[in-house]
């Protein structure tokens, strides 16, 4: 079915930007208060403001930027450490700081920071100029009362959208039946089912991959089983994150079936094939190495390898309404310092620019 995109301004948007920079001088001064001397050094970066990326050095062209106005976003996992310690509002105030217009929340509590609730945290998220754009919950449990979308939807959906959240999501692979041809239809059935409950609640499901989605069914090794789950979950239901480093770790990995037949794949052309499916996208970057088991190493954004001026360009260009329609939310798994990652990545972001002729 065809889809249509919003080509007028976005009014959300622009509500969105105009209110940080009504709140940026107060919330500057609460993460002031709640970072202390811990914080110290992250406090110390530049502020990644619009006008202040403008002004940077331009990257690899001279034309407009890459990334579009208020679509960067990043993944709470990233920033666990500080939010477990810190506390959300803290980490919210230092992402403002750095350019930040969203979040993808990884759980709702804060550990040390203290108790907070749904409605707490959703006020905080608008407090400081923020989106909250998704967020990720279990697939399946063997436990019955786990917070899974197998074993406790309705609480999921409940919370999501008493948070307010368009998009609704897991980060489990669909192997909760196997990896056979027919264990990844029953995975479809499953994310069918929860695709139509969160549109009933405006919402859209979305699954985000890792590298095994890429391999290829055990019963017939000609299929690659992450197009099992395109080809048997409803497109209008059920939408993919696709976590970029970890589709080219799955080219690495298989871009050869088991026998040794070249089956080679490029993550951006399953993106361009079908653009409306993937709102969402992790920006994550690794350095390329032969010699480990995913031919990359995790690094900061625009440390590694990864071509994201090309890929983010590409798929903003080539889908329609495409600088208004996805989210790009930078991650990283194991960040050495993560107010450092968080601040490095929307720098380098922030500075990409088309080439002349684009």
């Amino acid at each position: 079915m065809a889809r249509t995109f919003r080509t007028s301004p976005d009014p959300e948007l622009a509500q969105r930007l105009s209110r940080r920079n009504v709140l940026g001088v107060a919330a500057g001064a609460s993460a002031a208060a709640l970072l202390g001397a811990a914080a110290a050094p992250a406090s110390a970066a530049p502020d990644i403001s619009a006008s202040t990326a403008e002004a940077r050095p331009l990257r690899d062209g001279h034309g407009r930027k890459v990334l579009p106005e208020g679509r960067l976003g990043i993944q709470l996992y990233s920033l666990r450490d500080k939010v477990s310690t810190l506390g959300f509002a803290a980490v919210f105030a230092e992402l403002q700081k750095y350019g930040y217009d969203e979040v993808e929340y990884a759980g709702y509590s804060q550990g040390e920071a203290g108790p907070i609730n749904l409605a707490q945290l959703k006020q905080l998220t608008r407090d400081h100029g923020l989106n909250a754009i998704g967020s990720h919950v279990g697939y399946y449990s063997s436990d019955p009362n786990a917070y899974t979308f197998a074993t406790n939807l309705d609480k999921v959906l409940d919370d999501a959208e008493a948070l307010g959240l368009k998009h609704i999501g897991t980060a489990s692979g669909p192997f909760r039946y196997g990896d056979t041809v027919d264990a990844w239809k029953r995975a479809a059935e499953d994310f069918n089912t929860y695709g139509a409950q969160a549109r009933r609640r405006g919402m859209k499901f979305y699954q985000h991959n890792h590298s095994d989605e890429f391999r290829f069914a055990s019963d017939r090794p000609d299929v690659r089983l992450y197009d099992v789950l395109l080809a048997e979950t409803d497109p209008d239901l059920v939408f993919l994150e696709m976590d970029i480093f970890w589709a080219y770790a799955g080219q690495f990995r298989f871009s050869e079936q088991v026998d040794g037949t070249p089956r080679p794949f490029d993550p951006l052309q399953y993106v361009l094939r079908q653009p409306h499916r993937y709102p969402l996208f992790h920006v994550k970057d690794g350095i390329k190495d032969p010699t480990t088991t995913y031919g990359y190493r995790m690094t900061d954004v625009g440390d590694g390898d990864i071509d994201y001026r090309t890929f983010l360009g590409e798929v903003t260009r080539r889908s329609r309404g495409g600088r208004r329609y996805h989210h790009w939310q930078a991650e990283h798994d194991r960040p050495a310092e993560s107010f450092a990652f968080a601040r490095r990545s929307s720098e380098h972001l922030h500075a990409l620019r088309e080439r002349c002729g684009d």
